[in-house]
């Protein structure tokens, strides 16, 4: 296996303001590419700048890549897809918490948005590829074939948020980051090198259309506030609550009960009902899981015929667990080697063969260690 070959392509350079997307970017070029960069503008309502902010969708954000591209020396646009995003980012994750699931906007995006409607724009345009700045690899097979394998330095690998791609969509798309063995203080010293202003500019953080960080408040104003009971295990009623959107499977923090646990141990959020507004709290060995059941499969390849053995990541930032996997009538079936803590349907799990991602899909129910599935 290579890895893509880097024949010149017509590229379209997804950038977002950011320091990856701009090196991301400037790298294709200097390949020999012919590049073209485009900001999507996903938001809006883009009025606030950064300051006090922590998304990525604002007006300097927009400006910062303009910038970047005129240093590059590459043709930029602004294509505007607030629409699209709202519908199938911001809506679906309103209504996964409203149904008392925890999903992953990012992923939806890369799904949705960069590689679904950016990438199907880009080819009716007659550009080849897509390029971002994430961190992951696309490999050549003899055959042709393409795989999506982790990035070479794991501390930045970001294959978990790129499982939901397709053959299709791998075929065309650039990640010219994911080979770079560097820490991201080398790839701002790059930035520099280039001339781009970006190279000190702070990451962006959570998630990029709750720009102050209050998911809670978010879901609070598009859901309303809804009081229910929270409650142990038995049902007894240890306080209340103002909506079960806030509250997240293995939460800690955050539950003001008032009433301790007769062990005096810290409880968590087990349960999740959304039909009886009710969360149900625990203990901490109350949350081992040690199967579930996804649905939704998206093969990155050619999708397994039978029971294998993989490893798994749950969470974008968390690691790799031993997993047999199956899919079976449509779903993806999961037995840990070990129990897992905290695994909360609408999550993803991502499935790895060695660095090689195998597929993605939506975690529907676990079951646990020390219950029935939920």
């Amino acid at each position: 296996m290579t890895e893509t070959p880097q024949r010149p392509l017509r590229v379209l350079a997804a950038m977002s303001g950011g320091v990856d997307s701009a090196v991301a970017a400037a790298r294709a070029a200097e390949a020999g590419h012919d590049v073209t960069g485009v900001h999507l503008a996903l938001s809006a309502n883009p009025q606030s700048f950064r300051t006090g902010a922590r998304g990525c969708c604002t007006i300097e954000d927009s400006r910062d890549a303009r910038r970047a591209a005129d240093v590059i020396g590459i043709p930029f646009y602004v294509w505007d897809l607030a629409d699209r995003f709202r519908e199938d980012v911001v809506e679906d994750f309103v209504a996964e918490y409203e149904a008392g699931r925890t999903p992953n906007p990012c992923l939806r995006c890369n799904e949705k948005i960069k590689f679904a409607a950016l990438l199907d724009k880009a080819l009716a345009l007659g550009f080849d590829a897509v390029c971002t700045g994430h961190y992951a690899k696309v490999i050549v097979r003899e055959d042709g074939s393409r795989e999506l394998h982790r990035a070479s330095d794991m501390a930045k690998d970001q294959s978990y948020v790129l499982g939901v791609l397709d053959d299709r969509q791998l075929a065309h798309a650039m990640f010219p980051l994911g080979d770079t063995v560097t820490t991201k203080d080398e790839i701002r010293a790059e930035a520099e090198r280039r001339g781009l202003a970006v190279a000190k500019k702070p990451d962006s953080h959570d998630i990029c259309f709750i720009a102050d960080g209050d998911t809670q408040g978010f879901l609070a104003q598009r859901l309303g506030r809804a009081e229910g009971d929270i409650v142990d295990e038995s049902g007894a009623k240890l306080g209340t609550h103002e909506g079960a959107y806030g509250f997240t499977i293995g939460q800690r923090k955050g539950l003001r009960i008032g009433t301790p646990a007769p062990d005096g141990k810290p409880r968590y959020v087990l349960d999740i009902s959304p039909v009886t507004n009710t969360v149900t709290v625990g203990p901490a060995a109350a949350l081992d899981v040690t199967a579930l059941t996804a649905i939704k499969p998206r093969w990155c390849g050619t999708a397994p015929t039978g029971p294998g053995t993989y490893t798994a990541q749950l969470r974008a930032h968390g690691g790799e667990t031993e997993v047999t996997a199956e899919p079976v009538d449509g779903e993806l079936r999961v037995t840990f080697t070990a129990p897992v803590r905290g695994v909360a349907p609408g999550q993803a799990i991502v499935l790895y063969d060695g660095t090689r991602v195998v597929g993605s899909a939506t975690i529907a129910t676990t079951t646990r260690a020390t219950a029935s599935a939920v």
